[in-house]
């Protein structure tokens, strides 16, 4: 099997793209405070990935396909805690 540095770039940019929101997740779970945090990013994030997942799809490029499978989720799961810790602080507020 040759080495291929299209395939190897390739999925290292898939690992890359797909971990990127962690290091966010882990500072809100920390800090449980999403003062700073654009939601619109996010939500544009999420669009842009559907969208890149049926094309992905209509390409038949599975380290693609996988990518936008996982940022989905990870950006999915992070508007959630952002809902739950902004809810959080809101809260406090009101007190």
């Amino acid at each position: 099997m040759a080495f291929d540095l299209a395939q190897t770039l390739g999925w290292v940019a898939t690992i890359l793209f797909s971990i990127m929101i962690i290091p966010q997740m882990i500072k809100t779970f920390r800090t449980k405070n999403t003062e700073g945090v654009s939601l619109l990013l996010f939500v544009i994030y999420l669009i842009a990935n559907i969208i890149a997942l049926i094309y992905a799809f209509m390409i038949t490029q599975p380290p693609l396909i996988f990518k936008y499978e996982i940022a989905i989720m990870t950006t999915v799961f992070y508007i959630a805690i952002f809902y739950v810790y902004s809810r959080n602080v809101k809260g406090k507020s009101k007190k």
